[in-house]
């Protein structure tokens, strides 16, 4: 008989079947008990003002309100900031457009939102900080600006025989997940409280509302089945409105659902951060770089958020492929007054990304060269060159074989012929191409979010295991992956596998579903507690049958021993009947990494993924209207516990970074009231932004080579950086309008304005 274990094999999504069904249950789904309550937030109007007067009479007599709500209202800290405080459930002062500054919770979800209307508020307008040239200005950060140095990057760019200034944008992102915010309270006796939250970070979510009620954290549950999709954006930002749902329901004895209107939540909530930098560089006659002077700010808005850490990963990936000997950044995380940036699918890495490439792309024009030989000029060596700028040594490094496959696979040089033969006989559509690497590393560079436990039975009656893990489960597939392992560690079919709702009272002090470790953590935890299930099932066999040596064998259903196979199920229950125990929780911690923050010197990751694309793209120069024709895409996963998930993780990945690079533009006016707050005002990438022609592959001699589960890696940020590709084939499509010979300035994202105006300012130097 064929042994089925489920690893490495395309299996559909767990929850594909009920997504498409419509049958999901997500946070809002859940049956309301009678005398629910529906939530709606009152926010502020001002980016900058002290808040003279709060007249909320209007509000009180509202038809349907039954309970408002402000600071007053809160026994504990008020404050939802997950490493400092900054950014308060309700302030005394207003600090952007759209700071919650009262809530209340009425009999209906219309009647709330009718209600918060009718607040009357006065303010007192300040100055408004906008931008982080602004704030570079006035000086104003959110934490201490910080500087990492590797060489003499100042003396070597002085003798470097060619020099390079300028500088470069990277914009923000809305994370705009198909299930919006939303958090569901549920009181209980002795002040306890069921809380259902969308949210990326339950255990977070826990100690927020704990703290905030001035309660001991087990008073509080917080349980996620799954949520509609999170890339970051439920994180941290999740907490203000579980807290705010929360504290409703404390005050009306009551169940509140807090569900946030659409337009309300892209106000309300932060978004991924932008980056500006500034640079000098030294590179040789073959582009390779000598040296390197950056300065690099982002735009943090009213607190810190989670800021350090995703300046700090921009600073961990600002190499991406390349060595570089002689480096120096300067680092600035600016305060503006606009929500607080946060965590986004690449946590900054991307954004680091962006200024190297950036880079090494105009290197390539000033040499008239093609930029895919400049970069891989300047590829990390196998054996020598392998040491990165914050002291890691790179042991996993396949960049020359993707890339170089890559090149062959997608006729990059022949297409590259082509596609300035067709710029030569076309005046208004040109067509560009790039390749772009990918080396993005893995664990929290928090060091001790690198750990996760798991909780596992099995029953007596029929075998069947039901698993709890602190894995967040939200779209990605984790569950999936995580039955897998399971049942191919058991011998079991799937359907004797249950992976349920991640709760607080069943796994305490979860790490974030986040830095795409969720499977890399809570698989191993899993795999730990049925290796201890394992080892009391191991000894009982060994005392009643008499086995001395040997190993047990799990698969298709039986359990085999030195010269004796046992089904599983009979197995259980001879087991349960001698009393062993059949359930166990786990823990995994992450190994090997260590790293001195000050020192910005050790090991942050545990491994490397990698990957490259090659992007073909056609732009009018009469609208700077564009289209990605093709996209080949060659990523590591090293060995896949399920290709199929992993492949849509890569083409996901891919197209939500286009959208970062090419269309996604966040805008506020000068008195920072935000404008593309829906989807009428912001554009995200749609069915018709496909690349007409996407040829993805998951690189076949991939394997992983640390011990993680299945020796797979992760496909959950790192295939967004795929997208750099794209932006860097519509610089050279805009090139080719001045025969490549110049080459043009143009910040992420690549909107057909700022097309135009890129065009125009390199027509100006024809």
């Amino acid at each position: 008989m064929k042994r089925e274990n489920f690893i490495s094999e395309e299996r559909p999504h767990e929850s594909s079947i009920k997504h498409v069904s419509g049958n999901a249950y997500y946070t809002d789904d859940i049956l309301e008990p009678p005398g629910t309550l529906y939530g709606a937030i009152g926010w502020s109007k001002r980016a900058h003002a002290i808040i003279k007067k709060i007249n909320l009479e209007e509000v009180e007599k509202s038809e349907g309100v039954i309970s408002v709500i402000t600071s007053k209202d809160i026994p504990g800290r008020n404050d939802v900031g997950p490493v400092y405080d900054g950014d308060p459930i309700f302030p005394k002062k207003a600090e952007y457009f759209g700071q919650p500054l009262f809530a209340v919770a009425a009999t209906s979800t219309e009647l709330a939102r009718k209600a918060v209307l009718k607040a009357k508020i006065s303010y007192k307008s300040l100055k408004v900080t906008n931008s982080i040239q602004e704030a570079l200005k006035k000086k104003l950060f959110v934490l201490k600006e910080s500087k990492i140095k590797k060489g003499e990057p100042i003396k070597k760019i002085n003798e470097a025989p060619f020099k390079l200034k300028g500088n470069f944008t990277t914009g923000s992102q809305e994370h705009f997940a198909l299930e919006g915010h939303v958090a569901f309270t549920i009181p209980g006796e002795d002040n306890d409280y069921k809380v259902y939250s969308s949210t990326q970070h339950p255990s977070e979510t826990q100690q927020i509302i704990a703290k905030m009620l001035n309660q001991k954290s087990n008073t509080i549950t917080v349980e996620v089945r799954r949520i509609g999709g999170g890339f970051g954006g439920k994180e941290t930002q999740s907490f203000i409105f579980a807290a705010i749902c929360t504290l409703l329901s404390k005050k009306t004895k009551r169940p509140v659902k807090l569900r946030v209107d659409r337009d309300d939540e892209i106000i309300i909530t932060g978004k991924r951060h932008d980056f500006y930098s500034e640079y000098e560089v030294g590179f040789d006659e073959l582009g390779v770089i000598q040296g390197l002077n950056i300065k690099l700010a982002s735009k943090c808005g009213i607190s810190p958020d989670l800021s350090g850490a995703i300046n700090q990963r921009a600073l961990l990936h600002i190499d991406n492929a390349y060595y570089l000997e002689n480096i120096l950044v300067e680092n600035y995380l600016c305060k503006t007054n606009t929500a607080s940036n946060t965590a986004f699918r690449g946590f900054g890495g991307n954004q680091g990304m962006m200024v190297i490439e950036n880079i090494i792309d105009n290197i390539a024009g000033s040499l008239k060269k093609d930029s895919s030989e400049i970069r891989r000029r300047n590829f990390y060596q196998n054996f020598k060159k392998n040491i990165t700028h914050y002291g890691m040594k790179i042991e996993d490094n396949v960049l020359h074989d993707i890339f170089d496959k890559l090149i062959k696979t997608s006729n990059y040089k022949r297409r590259r012929q082509e596609i300035k033969k067709f710029n030569s006989i076309n005046k208004y559509l040109k067509k560009g191409i790039a390749i772009t690497p990918v080396k993005f590393g893995i664990s929290f560079t928090t060091i001790h979010l690198n750990q996760a436990g798991a909780l596992v039975h099995i029953y007596c009656n029929d075998g069947s295991c039901h698993i709890n893990t602190g894995a967040i489960e939200m779209g990605q597939g984790t569950y999936t992956k995580i039955a897998q392992l399971a049942a191919a560690e058991l011998g079991l079919p799937l359907n004797k596998i249950k992976v349920s709702a991640t709760r607080t009272d069943k796994v305490p002090n979860t790490s974030a579903s986040a830095a795409s470790s969720t499977t890399d953590l809570n698989g191993a935890a899993m795999l730990d507690a049925i290796a201890k299930i394992k080892r009391n099932l191991f000894l009982f066999v060994k005392r009643k049958y008499k086995i001395k040596n040997g190993e047990a064998v799990y698969e298709n259903g039986s359990v085999k021993f030195k010269g004796k196979s046992i089904k599983f199920n009979k197995l259980i229950k001879e087991a349960y009947l001698n009393r062993i125990s059949l359930s166990s929780s786990g823990f995994y911690s992450t190994p090997k990494i260590r790293f001195n923050k000050e020192k910005f010197h050790g090991r942050p990751f545990l491994y490397f993924c990698y990957g490259a694309a090659v992007s073909e793209v056609i732009i009018d120069t009469l609208t700077g209207e564009n289209k990605v024709l093709r996209v080949d895409i060659l990523h590591d996963a090293g060995k896949a516990i399920n290709p199929a998930i992993e492949l849509g993780q890569i083409e996901g990945g891919f197209l939500q970074g286009a959208g970062w690079l090419t269309m996604e533009e966040v805008k506020w006016k000068t008195n920072g009231q935000i404008t593309t707050y829906s989807p009428s005002t912001y554009k995200i990438p749609a069915v018709s932004d496909m690349p007409e022609k996407f040829n993805v592959e998951i690189f076949k001699d991939g394997k992983n080579k640390e011990n993680v589960v299945n020796k797979s890696k992760t496909t959950g940020e790192p295939p967004l950086m795929n997208a750099m590709s794209v932006f860097f084939a519509i610089k050279d499509a805009i090139s080719s309008i001045g025969d490549y010979d110049i080459r043009p300035i143009i910040d992420a994202p690549a909107t057909p304005e700022k097309i135009l105006m890129s065009i125009n300012k390199l027509k100006a130097k024809l």
